[in-house]
């Protein structure tokens, strides 16, 4: 009497990875929820020289948004710099056109999909456009900082501020499309939670335990 192993538990995501994966996460919820109210302050209530509450809520979107800089700019380094990156080998599926329509039939329950990495090529590409997304709202978010704080970091980011409030045709519109841009977040987010779950029960694997554990589960071929 003989066993077979269906399944193979596989090491997917480092600690780091996960841990700023789930910090991402939280800056951007943070931020969302104090961006709307930053601007259209309707909790606020009037009267009194003791109304601290838009300043908390200043203070909670600014450590939020350093956050998400300081892990933008780690993952960055984690991606070109890390020996065993496996979101770096996801980059060969979105050269071949092979693995595209192999991952669009897959979506339209016509076979299974196959990786070289840890995403599909509409993935990583979905991955690398919010990653732009990202970029811009720290350029954006850094240029309105400055323009309110004018010594410290903020002084010392006026230069780049004053040169990219310039290249957005002035400040009203850099407000503007960060606002905008916040919308590009709350879709992705709603987008993002679905596909895990529905990948996972799709293809039967650990795609949302994945970024929790680090191991994901695939099939053994025999």
């Amino acid at each position: 009497m003989t066993t077979k192993t269906l399944y193979t538990r596989d090491y997917v995501f480092s600690p780091a990875i996960r841990i700023m994966h789930w910090l991402r996460a939280l800056s951007i919820v943070l931020l969302v929820a104090t961006g709307f109210y930053i601007a259209w302050p309707f909790l606020t209530p009037y009267g009194g020289t003791d109304n601290l509450q838009q300043g908390w809520v200043r203070m909670v979107h600014l450590i939020a948004g350093f956050m998400l800089v300081a892990i933008t700019l780690a993952r960055a380094y984690l991606y070109f710099f890390s020996r065993s990156n496996i979101e770096r080998r996801s980059f060969r599926d979105v050269m071949s056109a092979k693995s595209w329509v192999v991952q669009l039939k897959s979506y339209l329950w016509m076979g299974q999909l196959h990786k070289a990495g840890a995403y599909g090529p509409l993935q990583f590409v979905t991955y690398l456009a919010v990653t732009l997304v990202i970029l811009f709202m720290c350029l954006s978010g850094l240029t309105l900082h400055a323009n309110v704080y004018h010594e410290g970091l903020g002084g010392m980011l006026y230069p780049f501020a004053e040169w990219f409030t310039g290249l957005m045709g002035g400040l009203a519109a850099v407000r503007e499309w960060h606002h905008i841009m916040t919308w590009v977040f709350i879709i992705f987010l709603v987008i993002h939670v679905y596909m895990a779950v529905w990948s996972g029960i799709r293809f039967k694997q650990n795609s949302v335990d994945a970024i929790v554990s680090g191991y994901d589960v695939h099939k053994t071929k025999h």
